[in-house]
């Protein structure tokens, strides 16, 4: 693999917003050929990520929430 496809890699993985340790790790497994370690290394950034998803979510119902019950109370 030349330097330019292991720089598309790892700036993807920064767009996802995996940390950099989890970068290294994931790295690290792509030398030894570790695919399953891959897998489990994005799947981990994965659940992580859903989860704050999830957690904004629930900020948006809140303001949601509030917004309709601004919009139809009366003064």
């Amino acid at each position: 693999m030349n330097d330019s496809t292991e720089n598309n890699i790892i700036q993807n993985l920064r767009d996802a917003g995996c940390s950099e340790e989890k970068i290294e790790k994931f790295m690290k497994m792509k030398c030894q050929a570790d695919k399953n370690g891959q897998i489990k290394v994005l799947s981990k950034c994965r659940c992580e990520l859903l989860d704050t998803v999830h957690e904004d979510q629930k900020k948006l119902d809140c303001l949601d929430f509030l917004l309709y019950k601004l919009k139809n109370t009366e003064n």
